[in-house]
């Protein structure tokens, strides 16, 4: 039997296509078939439904459990995201001592203070890196300044983690959307409980667009 999938003869999409993520949550659900398997272990006796019973406890212990974790990596991308966010503050302050640094700046710190969504918060700190370069490469001499170079180091450090939190975060995420589906004894307490999926992290389209840009 041929490779179903050949990517040797083809077919080839010559023009590309776009991956976006669907923001939609898909909600967990069982049929009359679950229905009947629950009541049949009844019917078998009293142990596989006391056993079956144990089963449906233990996988809503673990679902909580893996809500609580999605919640915790989602919260160590805020953490990153405020570290972040101080320390180009105080380069910003450093510049501003420096030269008359544009307000725009400032403004940019403001918002990434107040942004609540996960996807905004990122893109109102790369906002203020992006400002905070534009004012180093007008003033060459300020990048021999220790207090500017540490901080932007660190910068880049945290950039790493916030990348690093945020696959994390996907990660957590995919194994959710896995496990409510797990039948029998998850999809039938997920979708009990209401469950649905998770949406993993995504970027704006200005970021995409930015990442296609050209820049040298």
């Amino acid at each position: 039997m041929a490779n179903e999938l050949d990517e040797v003869t083809g077919p080839v999409n010559e023009e590309g296509r776009d991956v976006n993520v669907i923001a939609k949550q898909i909600p967990v659900t069982v049929g009359t078939g679950s229905k009947v398997f629950e009541v049949l272990l009844w019917v078998l006796g009293i142990f596989p439904g006391l056993i079956f019973l144990v089963m449906k406890v233990k996988a809503g212990a673990y679902l909580s459990k893996l809500q609580q974790k999605i919640q915790h990596d989602a919260s160590q991308i805020d953490n990153y995201l405020e570290q972040r966010v101080v320390i180009l503050q105080n380069v910003a302050k450093i510049l501003d001592k420096a030269i008359n640094l544009d307000k725009e700046t400032f403004v940019e710190v403001a918002k990434a203070r107040g942004q609540g969504n996960l996807n905004e918060q990122g893109q109102a700190v790369e906002n203020i890196n992006k400002a905070i370069n534009v004012a180093i490469e007008a003033y060459p001499d300020l990048k021999a300044h220790q207090e500017i170079a540490d901080a932007m180091q660190q910068n880049s450090y945290l950039q790493k983690e916030i990348t690093a939190a945020r696959e994390q975060y996907n990660d957590t995420v995919a194994t959710w959307n896995r496990e409510i589906f797990s039948w029998p004894t998850k999809q039938i307490v997920a979708a009990k409980r209401g469950y649905t999926t998770r949406i993993p992290f995504t970027t704006s389209a200005e970021v995409k667009a930015a990442a296609r840009s050209v820049f040298f």
